[in-house]
């Protein structure tokens, strides 16, 4: 301990002595409690943000895949040796053939336009979670030739059709006959329900086997892409590179293939919520700023307290420097203690909120989110301890900063103008 030096102890006493002037030790304290509710403020922010961005991504996850792989005018001829070339590929691990078109709906009086999507339940259960968000049935109701269909609820509910209805599916290829051209139609049998939490899929979405969907499209044997599956989605955009580069040099110089990513198809939804936690971090950062520069009001006043013991300090032989030391260790022990207890309490809050919000629900017989508007009704978190070790490095650095001031001004003190009317 006596190695240390003397800049330290001393700066820490003026932080935790009795002083004269008790309204320097409550701005110091308010000075703490600001920067501590500050951090905690940002911490659980950004947790939930994280928190509806993971829910998001899990959501559209649950009916997209990482990678898609289509041709031209939505024809994808030999997809057999795509989906054997890519299940080759590092980092991929299932694939999964698909149709899809534009149809309309119709049962009863209720007529609903719709994506109708051809699939191959095994495989597409390998590549996707949408079996996981059934409601009714299950994806291995859909077999060939028995032109089953799985719905949205919300699409099934506009139509007004259950388990067992016959839906009539319009194909806006027409076929001429006679009278005129007129479209394709072909009855189903609603098999399944599913709810993704998505009005966008729930709304809109139709799932028919492939085979069925080749007839009723008269695709033959061509489809209209192949899904992949990746061991890490978020490698998909360097995969999606890699993959269409290694396609159109080995299997079709002419580069006919075209592969997306879940981050190209949704990309509104990831940038407004990326937008918005940075809007979030700029806001809630100012907040801990205002606190930090709270430590300015504190360190004049202290220095004003303290002009006889910094003069008397001068005479024993105190170098500017030293009086500029004890002083910013006096605001950084303010920052760092503020800082800390903000960091503890918004960690412990951010992993607990998804119980302590329903708590607080109870009591006051409220609710935030509630389920009939909003699809994710529950406060989400996702603690991402990076973004704790930015918090902290902020307010760390602001608390810095605001005693810099201060503390220059405590060095120019002159012992002599200090000690005159002492």
């Amino acid at each position: 301990m006596k190695f240390l030096p003397y800049e330290l102890f001393v700066g820490w006493r003026y932080t935790r002595a009795k002083r004269k002037n008790h309204f320097i030790s409550f701005i110091s304290l308010t000075s703490m409690v600001g920067i501590a509710l500050g951090v905690a403020a940002l911490i659980v922010v950004l947790s939930v943000m994280n928190g509806f961005q993971k829910e998001l991504r899990t959501r559209i996850l649950g009916v997209a895949s990482h990678l898609e792989i289509t041709g031209s005018n939505n024809q994808l001829a030999d997809w057999q040796n795509i989906a054997e070339f890519t299940s080759k590929t590092k980092r991929v691990i299932a694939s999964a053939p698909y149709i899809t078109a534009q149809g309309m709906l119709s049962y009863s009086q209720g007529v609903q336009g719709a994506i109708i999507r051809g699939i191959v339940p095994a495989a597409e259960d390998k590549v996707a979670d949408l079996g996981k968000h059934m409601q009714a049935g299950s994806l291995s109701d859909l077999r060939a030739g028995e032109f089953g269909i799985i719905l949205g609820t919300d699409l099934a509910y506009a139509l007004g059709a259950q388990i067992g209805d016959k839906v009539v599916v319009m194909a806006p290829q027409g076929q001429f006959t006679p009278t005129g051209v007129v479209p394709r139609l072909k009855q189903f049998t609603l098999v399944g329900l599913f709810q993704i939490g998505m009005y966008e899929y729930d709304a809109g979405l139709a799932l028919i086997h492939m085979d069925d969907a080749a007839k009723l499209y008269r695709m033959g044997a061509n489809v209209s892409g192949v899904r992949l599956k990746l061991n890490d989605l978020f490698e998909a955009p360097a995969m999606s590179a890699t993959i269409t580069d290694q396609l159109n040099r080995r299997l079709n110089p002419f580069g006919n293939y075209f592969v997306t990513d879940w981050t190209q198809q949704h990309a509104n939804f990831f940038r407004a919520v990326q937008m918005e936690k940075r809007v979030m971090f700029i806001i809630l950062t100012l907040i801990v700023a205002v606190a930090a520069f709270n430590i300015v009001s504190t360190l004049v006043m202290a220095v004003t307290d303290k002009r006889a013991d910094i003069a008397i300090m001068r005479t024993f032989g105190a170098s500017p420097a030293s009086i500029m030391k004890i002083f910013i260790i006096q605001g950084a022990f303010i920052g760092v203690i503020g800082t800390l207890l903000g960091a503890v309490f918004g960690v412990l809050l951010a992993l607990n909120i998804e119980t302590i919000v329903p708590l607080i629900e109870s009591a006051f017989q409220v609710q935030f989110l509630a389920k009939d508007v909003y699809y994710i009704s529950d406060l989400p978190s996702d603690l991402v301890w990076s973004d704790v070790v930015t918090i902290v490095s902020v307010s760390f650095v602001l608390s810095l900063l605001a005693t810099i001031y201060p503390s220059y001004k405590a060095s120019r003190i002159n012992p002599a103008e200090a000690l005159r009317y002492e």
